[in-house]
């Protein structure tokens, strides 16, 4: 056991304590998710033909009604599909290819010794009470590369702290915080921004035809977030985390020492050529990215009047690949860690090699996220849990409130954000739009509560990979011990995020760039103005835009 025990330790750190040895007696993730996806087909069956509303049809809003139905995947069309779908499901699974491209860099890197040294050089320079809040803010700036920050970002955390003399499951605690906990809190802009416009539009025209949204619209309030979230989560790392952790004590082959910062005259010469290589690759991406009509840039796109960034987004996972592998190429040729071709493809195998339980996880995990999101459980269960919440009658700010509590808690089982919002806009969004709220704060709402509870859910595609980081460090490591260190996160992350929501709509800031707080029909459309006249009456007649739930015989 990595961690120390502390007797004295306050009610709050009993209560962790608890949630580790809870979370700990459930079975392995590959278990885990096998037993999930037995339950989800039984839940299927014993469901099946229970439906509701899609959201944004029927009732007044023009289109016919259409159904979300639970699917029998036990049926023998669902068999067939469970059994032909098997190999695809696995093959394309996300997180997969991701992960595993971009440790083949990684691999030449770390044996060639690039990292360490990297690393050795990083924590002499750095003051050490801003490396904390570094790695959080790295972690919220690295979703501009997608979720190249699970697989670069979180075992640099760890490797930091250890080569700090700390404890190396605080680093990445800090990390994963700022990676997934703080999802959606950029400096820059990334895809998320587009793609979660695109749904909030069609929900805006539901009650106004001609409303447009920015993807930038929640650009100011997620940038100011980055700041706050850091300093929460330094908060969290410093004052619960690392004490709750102990001193570190490593296992087996691991090397633990604090006096292994000094950098030896060969190994620096290395550094600096395989930094100047990783400028020269930047170099050519930026060549490639930066001209309207580069390599790396797609059509014109008339919403931000330039050539999109879309090819460039989807290229940074083979362009942190190729960072890293001509990083630790140069490295090793020039410090001799490298003699020959097959050092490198013995290094690549090594970095593979590790990765094995990984992989064997993501097999059982891909087909548990394919049946569930087949048998539409979750997306009804969404639609419930929104239906509910219209129920209880909360209006204003209130409503936005207990919205981002919603979002936050269908985020432990829906784990695709542009999932969980292409149901809840379509409801939310013409909602708050009757009550004077423009479509870009119910966005806004959204994005935070879809980003705290990321890190407290084992439906996480990423969560079994970050556990395999963790017991290199500590073999005993599970999900209750990730989840206990995550959960202090979340809390501070809600707590701080929500306030200051409030606040700023209160102040009335623009949430970003055509980012109003309230909306406001235009005079020259007056089908927007007719139904906001139209409300009282509706909602006194019938609320059509309830859930409706119905059996399908």
């Amino acid at each position: 056991m990595a961690k120390t025990e502390d007797p004295k330790g306050g009610i709050f750190k009993r209560i962790l304590d608890k949630v580790e040895i809870i979370g700990n007696k459930l079975p392995q993730p590959v278990t885990l998710f096998a037993i999930l996806i037995v339950v989800v087909l039984l839940l299927s069956w014993i469901f099946s033909g229970v439906s509701v509303v899609r959201p944004g049809t029927g009732g007044d809003t023009g289109v016919e009604a259409e159904f979300i139905v639970v699917e029998n995947l036990l049926t023998k069309e669902g068999i067939q599909r469970i059994f032909t779908s098997m190999v695809n499901v696995f093959a394309t699974f996300p997180p997969l290819g991701l992960v595993l491209v971009v440790m083949l860099g990684i691999g030449v890197a770390e044996h060639t010794g690039m990292i360490a040294v990297a690393l050795r050089v990083f924590v002499s320079k750095v003051p050490k009470y801003l490396i904390t809040f570094s790695i959080v803010v790295a972690g919220m700036v690295s979703s501009v590369a997608a979720d190249a920050g699970y697989v670069v970002l979180i075992p640099m955390g760890a490797a930091l702290f250890m080569g700090m003399g700390r404890h190396p499951l605080a680093g990445i605690a800090a990390a994963f915080a700022g990676v997934s906990g703080g999802f959606g809190a950029n400096f820059l802009p990334t895809g998320l921004d587009p793609m979660i416009a695109a749904f909030t539009e069609p929900a805006a025209n539901i009650i106004d035809s001609a409303y447009t949204v920015n993807p930038l619209s929640n650009y100011y309030l997620m940038a100011a977030s980055v700041p706050l979230v850091g300093i929460a989560g330094t908060w969290v790392t410093e004052k619960i985390v690392v004490p709750r952790l102990g001193e570190y004590r490593p296992d087996g082959d691991l090397v633990f020492e604090e006096s292994s910062n000094d950098v030896k005259p060969h190994e620096r010469k290395a550094l600096n050529w395989a930094l100047l290589s990783i400028l020269v690759v930047i170099a050519l991406v930026a060549v490639a990215v930066v001209p309207s009509n580069g390599l790396l840039r797609g059509e014109f796109d008339e919403v931000t009047g330039s050539h999109s960034f879309r090819p460039f987004y989807d290229s940074l996972v083979p362009i942190m690949f190729i960072i890293f592998f001509v990083g630790g190429l140069v490295y090793g040729i020039v410090s001799k860690t490298i003699k020959n071709d097959k050092d490198v493809s013995d290094m690549t195998a090594k970095s593979m090699s590790t990765m094995g339980l990984y992989i064997v996880i993501a097999f059982v995990a891909a087909q548990f996220v394919a049946y569930f999101n087949w048998s539409n459980l979750g997306s009804i269960l969404a639609v419930k849990g929104s239906d509910g919440l219209e129920a209880i009658g909360f209006t204003g700010i209130p409503l936005l409130v207990a919205f981002i509590i919603i979002a936050s808690l269908v985020n432990l089982i829906m784990g695709s954000a542009s999932a969980k919002w292409a149901l809840l806009a379509p409801i939310f969004v013409p909602m708050l739009m009757l009550m004077g709220y423009a479509p870009e704060v119910t966005q806004a709402a959204y994005r935070i509560g879809d980003s705290y509870s990321n890190i407290l859910t084992p439906l996480l595609p990423y969560f079994p990979l970050v556990i395999v980081f963790a017991q290199k460090y500590d073999k005993t490591a599970g999900i209750g011990t990730l989840i206990s260190m995550m959960l202090p996160y979340a809390v501070a992350f809600m707590i701080a995020r929500i306030p200051m929501f409030i606040i700023w709509i209160w102040i009335g800031l623009p949430l970003g760039i055509e980012g109003p707080i309230y909306y406001e029909p235009d005079s020259t459309r007056p089908e927007a103005l007719q139904i906001i006249e139209e409300k009282a009456v509706i909602d006194e007649e019938l609320p059509e835009n309830t859930v409706v739930i119905e059996t399908i015989e």
